[in-house]
């Protein structure tokens, strides 16, 4: 069963000569059935191929005018999955473009530091950016009625939402399949690259992130922890979060001294990956983190509706050192917007005196377990 992807259409779009369409996000995501359903709309001829394949990497590396002019032909699409893997993928993008007219090239990558690095600066001007993240709210709402939604509720918060674990209806699959995901795709990026092999502590410093969900994190308390300096730890949460396994939010202050700004807070791509690496499937009134576990959902949510629906804005979340807090704000057009993450429904909604005080028109809204689609659709 395919379920449509939101960013198709848009892929199709922003498919232009002279211009390169990046495609971005985790492994395991649907970023090659993206290419798949995208190649089938196509009516001219086209190259697919995998950064993995030697061959290509050889040839799509060399930086030579006449053998990449050799390699595409007469064909109209060079399609390339897995584009990291290619040496000087970037300016050799760029001499394709600039050298063979009306060219239309898409390329993926599932690891951002390699690949933006190497497209960067060659392709500046050249190129469009999208992100893909595991199935949304947005795009599964095309199969389910909102009593379906609402009952697949607590799985797709236990085990996620990547597409193989979305489709499957067999629990333990599902967990079976998430923990491959750990051992065999979560690290494979950030572990190739040099210097970089130390996997058990990837692990641990994974292992207690997901314990601090809807908290600042202190990297000097995990290099502590993790017997790590503060600098190794600031250099693998980075890494982690380009490899697109945690999302990181940077704290809102304009005008209060007791503001807390200095240290981020991290999300998980996907809260099934959050349940594996904690070894914790267990349903959700037998947990003691449904809060953790419920924020994690609408941040990942909300950045889901905000990339696939042309939102733009920064992200925040809010606190003060006596704690009082807001737990995700955007600033949109010069405006804020507050929101307050709860799970159960709540009488109250108004947000603290010291942020209401500070920022008089910011408009606030409580997101709970039943008003939530409103907010991630």
């Amino acid at each position: 069963m395919y379920i449509h992807q939101y960013q198709l259409p848009k892929l199709q779009k922003l498919a232009i000569p002279s211009k390169v369409a990046l495609v971005y996000g985790p492994r395991r995501t649907g970023k090659t059935t993206l290419l798949e359903h995208f190649i089938q709309g196509l009516h001219e001829p086209h190259h697919l191929v995998s950064g993995e394949d030697v061959f290509i990497q050889q040839v799509l590396s060399s930086q030579s005018i006449d053998k990449l002019k050799s390699f595409v032909g007469q064909k109209k699409w060079l399609i390339i999955d897995e584009a990291q893997k290619i040496p000087n993928i970037g300016l050799n993008l760029k001499l394709i473009i600039d050298h063979i007219p009306d060219i239309r090239v898409i390329a993926t990558g599932s690891s951002s530091f390699d690949l933006a690095s190497q497209v960067g600066e060659p392709l500046t001007g050249r190129k469009w950016t999208l992100r893909l993240f595991p199935l949304s709210q947005l795009e599964l709402k095309e199969t389910e009625n909102t009593a379906q939604t609402k009952a697949r509720l607590e799985s797709r918060l236990i085990y996620g939402s990547y597409p193989d674990v979305v489709l499957c209806e067999d629990d333990e699959i599902r967990k079976r399949y998430l923990k491959e995901i750990i051992s065999s795709y979560l690290y494979k990026d950030i572990l190739e690259l040099e210097g970089l092999k130390h996997s058990d502590k990837l692990v641990r410093l994974l292992q207690l992130l997901a314990f601090q969900i809807g908290k600042e994190v202190s990297f000097t308390e995990l290099g502590t922890q993790l017997a790590m300096s503060k600098n190794t730890v600031d250099r693998y949460l980075d890494l982690l979060e380009k490899a697109f396994v945690v999302y990181k939010l940077g704290g809102f202050s304009r005008n209060l001294r007791k503001e807390v700004s200095k240290n981020p807070r991290y999300y998980f791509y996907d809260t099934g990956v959050r349940n594996a690496l904690i070894q914790n499937f267990n349903s959700l009134d037998l947990r003691n983190d449904v809060g953790q576990i419920w924020e994690n959902y609408l941040v990942m949510e909300r950045l889901k509706k905000q990339e696939y629906t042309g939102i733009t804005c920064s992200n925040y979340f809010w606190r003060t050192y006596d704690r009082k807090e807001v737990d995700w704000i955007e600033e949109r057009e010069g405006k804020l917007f507050a929101y307050e993450f709860k799970w159960r429904p709540s009488s109250k909604t108004s947000p603290p005196n010291d942020f209401i005080q500070a920022y008089p028109s910011t408009r606030f809204e409580c997101v709970d377990s039943e008003n939530y689609l409103k907010f991630i659709v």
